[in-house]
């Protein structure tokens, strides 16, 4: 069984930026924040539309290595 990515691109959502199926919040937006050095928690408390298991899978589909 293939699993389903949690981002995606569609090109009438945000003109075809990765976002996070069923949100128009961008991958890079998490990318962003942790690249900062905020917090998983403090990105999901920005964007409460983002589930903390959907944003841990993106990453882990990004191949980006954090500490949880």
């Amino acid at each position: 069984m293939q699993k389903v990515s949690v981002v995606h691109s569609d090109p009438d959502i945000l003109g075809g930026t990765p976002v996070f199926i069923g949100t128009r919040v961008p991958f890079k937006t998490l990318m962003d924040y942790l690249d900062a050095g905020d917090s998983i928690e403090e990105f999901l408390e920005d964007f409460p539309s983002v589930s903390r298991d959907v944003a841990i899978q993106a990453i882990k589909e990004s191949g980006k290595f954090i500490y949880q």
